[in-house]
């Protein structure tokens, strides 16, 4: 595997690519890590990506701005850039660009959820892994956004959700349920998996990222990812 990173011209934004050693165009998937635009959180970023990239993905991560440096807009604007350069690549990063989706965790998963809606999207799919859908801790992330659900059209391609009951920061009533809803008025093709345990912010959910992530770990929802990728494989490509 080799791994680089690219600078985009978003201010403070940045594209790691995990690009495997392929003589094939693979699937691709551009990680979205949360943090609540405090930081970039390791357990939703390297180590998704390296475990994608061992189930023959090429991988992505977006960095974009945050700390002193966060914004909604500019956050939007470093998802195109990103995608834009893989499109623009795929032949050199061996992507097969039917098949290029995103997949985002709590902020990143309502920046994986505005990006999959914008009218020029190239997502093919989204995989939202509890995230953020409606601007009700703005103010805790000491950001503005918008309400993600309101984004949702016809064109919104297939989408992957998992949160926990036991959520209490996204919760699901506030978050997912809207999102799955609009998903559903739309009829668009989703899945969704909303798990008896966990909690937010869990990653994987296994001994890979708990390890940096205080050694949360749960057997039942760590389950979300074989699941993803059995929907991936399912979808009409």
């Amino acid at each position: 595997m080799d791994i680089r990173n690219v600078k985009l011209n978003t201010a403070h934004s940045s594209l790691d690519i995990y690009h495997s050693n392929s003589d094939v165009a693979l699937p691709g998937v551009v990680i979205v890590p949360g943090g609540s635009y405090n930081k970039m959180m390791e357990r939703d970023s390297e180590r998704v990506a390296i475990t994608l990239t061992a189930h023959a993905f090429q991988t992505f991560v977006v960095h974009y701005p945050v700390e002193e440096n966060r914004n909604y807009q500019d956050a939007k604007d470093a998802m195109a850039e990103a995608f834009d350069y893989i499109v623009d690549h795929a032949e050199e990063l061996k992507v097969d660009t039917d098949q290029l989706g995103v997949l985002g965790f709590s902020a990143g998963g309502q920046l994986a959820a505005a990006y999959s809606n914008a009218p020029d999207t190239k997502a093919k799919f989204a995989g939202l892994g509890y995230p953020v859908i409606r601007p009700t801790i703005d103010e805790r992330m000491k950001v503005t956004t918008e309400d993600v659900s309101k984004l949702v059209t016809k064109q919104t391609p297939p989408t992957f959700i998992w949160g926990s009951v036991k959520d209490d920061l996204t919760t699901y009533l506030e978050h997912i349920a809207v999102y799955v809803s609009a998903l559903a008025e739309h009829d668009i093709p989703f899945e969704l998996h909303e798990f008896s345990t966990g909690g937010h912010g869990i990653a994987l959910a296994n001994k890979y990222t708990g390890i940096v992530n205080n050694n949360r770990t749960d057997d039942h929802m760590a389950k979300w990812l074989p699941l993803f990728l059995d929907w991936f494989e399912n979808l009409e490509h």
